[in-house]
């Protein structure tokens, strides 16, 4: 399983970015999938996931600013962010379990990140 995330960068607060996750090494594409962060110094938290029925769910302080979505024909996950605050700077990653709803703990593959820094 490999998992390469893209679309990291430097923006404005207030600005937007669009991540994309692109999975391989495994048939099915409708498994879920999650988006996590860490920022320096602190644990790395739950951004958001889509389970295969395409159900969402977002952390709270991303909420009506993010937007994850999934194309499985291309097995490829997104991270629609606007709205960018400092408080988003983090390295961002993606991860699944191969299962088809995600939950805690459940996450066994992870991407290598990209970084998002957002400046006041």
């Amino acid at each position: 399983v490999q998992l390469v995330e893209s679309g990291g960068g430097s923006v404005q607060a207030g600005g937007s970015l669009r991540l994309s996750c692109a999975a391989s090494g495994y048939t099915d594409s409708n498994y879920c999938m999650g988006w996590f962060r860490q920022a320096p110094g602190k644990e790395r938290e739950g951004v958001a996931s889509i389970n295969s029925d395409g159900s969402t769910r977002y952390t709270d302080s991303v909420k009506g600013r993010f937007t994850i979505s999934k194309d499985n024909r291309k097995n490829t996950l997104y991270l629609q962010m606007n709205s960018l605050k400092p408080d988003d700077t983090a390295m961002y990653y993606c991860a699944t379990g191969l299962l088809y709803y995600c939950y805690t703990g459940s996450y066994k593959y992870w991407g290598q990140g990209t970084q998002v820094t957002v400046s006041s």
